[in-house]
């Protein structure tokens, strides 16, 4: 064996050993930092859902008073499936704009995590990276879009619609998410940090499920059908 080898193979060794334990420490650390990223975002959510509330609410009246029976005795197809999906991205968008500046903190804490789990680390980035579309969305003219439709006899939807819906529908996700993998990298501390989020996203899913009578006030109000 030569000098070389012998300098480089020990080398290796010490690499080879220290390589899992780095591993780890990158796992937890980046368990860590998403945990407490998506707590803040939950904390943050759900002590504003009575201004969420609000916000709805206002939005279904607007809705009523600017655009009463938009679309009545329009088909119920797949154009109207597209705008009934574009209420709920009036609603949803509506709602992410109360939350901008935790929600960008949330995407830039979390975009550059990794874990030596790659599907892990895919579900995580793939998250973030529709909550960053959320947030760059505008909330569409609804009563322009219907009216438009109308306009040409239900034939045609308008464009608007169409480029919303296609990067809205992809994108759609509910506030939290605290995949299963992450509890191999937890902590004590984590797992309570995992156990406070877990609550606040089932308060945040009642508070999402009870918005399901305003998507279909402003449906009644504009009398499309889903």
């Amino acid at each position: 064996m030569t000098l070389g080898k012998l300098i480089i193979l020990p080398v290796a060794l010490v690499a080879l050993a220290a390589g899992p334990s780095c591993a780890l420490a990158d796992d937890a650390a980046s368990t860590h930092a998403y945990l407490r990223a998506n707590l803040a975002l939950m904390r943050y959510a759900n002590s504003h859902i009575p201004q969420a509330e609000k916000v709805l609410s206002g939005v279904v009246r607007r809705i009523g008073r600017e655009c009463p029976r938009a679309a009545a005795e329009s088909p119920q197809n797949a154009d109207s499936t597209q705008l009934s999906n574009e209420v709920i991205g009036t609603m949803v968008t509506t709602v992410v704009r109360t939350s901008l500046h935790t929600g960008r903190s949330f995407v830039r804490t979390v975009t550059p995590l990794r874990w030596s789990n790659r599907a892990l680390t895919r579900t995580i980035q793939a998250y973030a990276s529709h909550v960053k579309v959320l947030l760059g969305l505008a909330v569409p003219d609804l009563c322009a879009d219907v009216r438009a439709w109308t306009a040409s006899g239900f034939k045609t939807l308008p464009a608007a619609t169409v480029a919303f819906d296609r990067v809205f529908m992809p994108a759609w996700v509910g506030a939290g998410e605290l995949p299963a993998a992450l509890s191999r990298y937890e902590s004590a501390g984590d797992r309570a940090l995992a156990r406070q989020a877990a609550k606040l996203e089932s308060r945040w899913a009642d508070f999402e499920a009870r918005e399901v009578e305003s998507w279909g006030a402003i449906m009644d109000a504009l009398v499309l059908q889903p």
